[in-house]
């Protein structure tokens, strides 16, 4: 009977502990998703700061007119665009380094904002390119949002998705690439759809890899959705206006 008694303390005991450890864990990966939301929050802020003061003081230096008629960009601007890939992969490097991570992280997310300037001014230049803008960043926190919910809730494994996102992704940026040369409205029309399909599907697997602690540190998960928002605005931005110009 005592070793009856003995046997069940040590299971009560061992169920207690493992009970203690699931909602540390729990509790651990609650602070870590509002961190995590707390900085994608902070990191749209700085984004927002740097497209504000990208347009409204830098544009005339970013942007010109072509020869075409078209607004076209400066040459120094493509050292922005490097400048943003150096930052994001330094806020990858740097994930766990306390201090500077954050550093890098809104640094990446203000030059990112900088580099929306030529996109944003051209916009800016249509007649109702304001109202366009506006659509467009409102559907993309709507679809965010939304998005993000339904990712916490389902049941549903998203974790598949990797492979056949990536694979889309490089489709994209090679078809983004050939444009650049062919300058046809109708397949940048079919990139920016399918481009906001698959950050779409992106903002589904990146908020689950999240809840489920698959992603090491705040910073990166940050990093993860911020940029699944941002591609998300851009495409949807791009047919928006494709819709809205006249010409």
């Amino acid at each position: 009977m005592a070793l009856y008694d003995r046997q069940y303390l040590q299971n009560e005991a061992a169920n207690k502990a493992e009970s203690t450890g699931r909602s540390r864990s729990k509790s651990s990966l609650a602070v870590f998703i509002k961190q995590t939301y707390q900085l994608f929050a902070a990191s749209l802020l700085a984004a927002s700061a740097g497209a504000f003061i990208g347009t409204a003081y830098l544009s005339s230096s970013l942007v010109r007119i072509g020869i075409n008629g078209k607004p076209a960009v400066a040459g120094w601007f493509w050292g922005l665009v490097i400048l943003e890939f150096i930052l994001l992969f330094g806020v990858l490097a740097a994930k766990k380094k306390e201090g500077l991570n954050l550093i890098l992280l809104f640094a990446f997310t203000f030059v990112s904002g900088l580099t929306l300037t030529p996109m944003l001014s051209a916009y800016l230049m249509m007649p109702s390119g304001a109202s366009i803008i506006t659509e467009a960043f409102v559907l993309t926190t709507v679809a965010f949002g939304g998005l993000s919910i339904f990712a916490m809730n389902t049941t549903r494994d998203f974790s598949a998705m990797g492979k056949m996102l990536f694979i889309t992704l490089i489709v994209i940026i090679v078809a983004g690439i050939i444009n650049i040369f062919v300058g046809s409205s109708l397949l940048q029309l079919g990139i920016a759809s399918v481009g906001a399909i698959l950050f779409s599907a992106f903002i589904l697997y990146d908020t689950q890899r999240i809840i489920r602690g698959n992603v090491e540190t705040p910073v990166e998960a940050a990093v993860s959705l911020y940029l699944d928002f941002l591609n998300l605005f851009i495409s949807l931005l791009q047919i928006l206006g494709i819709f809205g110009n006249r010409n």
